[in-house]
């Protein structure tokens, strides 16, 4: 959900979380259910939350759950049990020495609480000084219950907060100041994965990688060139120019490509969530090409094709040298190599990346494919994977 949008939840009781990453550096955040009559104001005991859960009500703080580096606090709110003045359910936050602006991956959800299913998701990435701040509100509309992404920060803290819903500053829970975490115990880090034709696929997850971005790299090293009699009497040569590209499909039906053929170089902070970092025409760039992947933005992809296609220099792979290579912002890399090419193909499918239980799933693909007559190798991967995306010629 986008900041102002809101939909309708069922009129079940349901868990309002607010969920963020931990870490070094990371102040601590507290957060709090205000009950909000139709005249606008707090009801009395309207205020559920702070450093210790309340029982009891049809508003109850649950508690903090901490799962790898993710922070969650959970109210649960029976919608249905509600007395009829209540009007909004208002989740609001705060942190302690630092601002908003310093906590990572800050989300929003709403779960049924029968089946903790995910209902609404807001995530928020604007926040900067605020040191309070309302998260989102669920309210009553003709006879149903809606949820709206509010986004609303307050830099003067809890106390301006407060006020802006007519509370005395004490009403609402102290800012702490984060204590030094207890030592973790040892944990065995994630190692680097090589995927092989017997083990092609791994969970980002295992790697220790579901937030922050995943740099996927292509480096290659071209066939040598003819030497002595050969080189004298060669027409000159091309320089290879390999083009790397993915094809995407998104969880709402969004379908599309991102490649430097026809600049279409994608977006890292909008959909479609992927980006290609630039043009690498000979492959001595130490960099190669990279595709970057936005992991904080998971659940909004289906599945992910990345594909290298040959633009000039060479009919097709034989003699080629290429290593791909995904690397997390955090956890460990996975890295595969392309077999030998022994057909003649200007276009091989790398790895595909698809939902999984705990997140996406990298399966090394390593498939070269032989595009019909009159038929371009994207329009190849695309009848080979199912895509039915509608081609057009283009250029660089």
């Amino acid at each position: 959900m986008s900041k102002g949008a809101n939909m309708p939840v069922p009129q079940a009781p349901v868990r309002l979380r607010l969920h963020w990453r931990h870490g070094a550096g990371v102040p601590d955040a507290w957060t709090a259910a205000l009950l909000v009559t139709g005249d606008g104001r707090v009801a009395p005991d309207g205020v559920v939350g702070g450093e210790r859960p309340v029982p009891g009500g049809a508003v109850r703080h649950e508690g903090r759950t901490v799962t790898g580096d993710r922070t969650a606090e959970t109210l649960h709110v029976d919608l249905p049990a509600l007395p009829a003045h209540v009007d909004r359910v208002v989740l609001v936050a705060g942190v302690g020495g630092g601002t908003f602006g310093a906590v990572p991956g800050l989300d929003v959800t709403v779960a049924d609480a029968a089946g903790d299913r995910e209902l609404a998701r807001y995530e928020s990435r604007d926040t900067t000084t605020e040191t309070a701040f309302v998260a989102g509100e669920l309210y009553r509309r003709q006879g149903g219950w809606k949820f709206r992404a509010v986004g609303q920060g307050y830099a003067g803290g809890a106390a301006e907060l407060a006020a802006a819903h007519g509370l005395a500053p004490g009403l609402l829970p102290a800012p702490r100041t984060p204590a030094a975490p207890p030592p973790a115990p040892a944990a065995a880090r994630p190692a680097a994965v090589t995927l092989t034709k017997a083990a092609p696929s791994v969970s980002l997850a295992k790697q220790g990688a579901t937030t922050g971005s995943l740099h996927v790299n292509l480096n290659w090293q071209a066939p040598p060139a003819p030497r002595g009699w050969f080189a004298r009497n060669a027409a000159p040569r091309t320089p290879l120019d390999l083009d790397l590209g993915a094809l995407f499909e998104l969880a709402d039906g969004t379908k599309g490509v991102v490649q430097a053929l026809g600049n279409a170089f994608g977006d890292l902070h909008r959909p479609p969530w992927i980006h290609l970092d630039g043009d690498d025409r000979t492959g001595a760039v130490a960099g190669g090409e990279n595709l970057t992947v936005n992991l904080d933005h998971t659940r909004d992809f289906r599945r992910v094709l990345v594909f290298v296609t040959i633009y000039e220099g060479a009919a097709d792979f034989s003699g080629l040298h290429a290593t791909v290579t995904l690397r997390p912002q955090h956890g460990a890399p996975v890295t595969f190599s392309l077999d030998e090419c022994d057909v003649p193909s200007p276009v091989c499918a790398l790895a595909l990346l698809t939902q999984g239980p705990d997140g996406l799933v990298v399966h090394r693909e390593a498939r070269y494919l032989v595009p019909g007559r009159s038929s371009s190798p994207q329009r190849a991967l695309d009848e080979a994977y199912g895509w039915g995306l509608r081609w057009t010629p283009g250029r660089k």
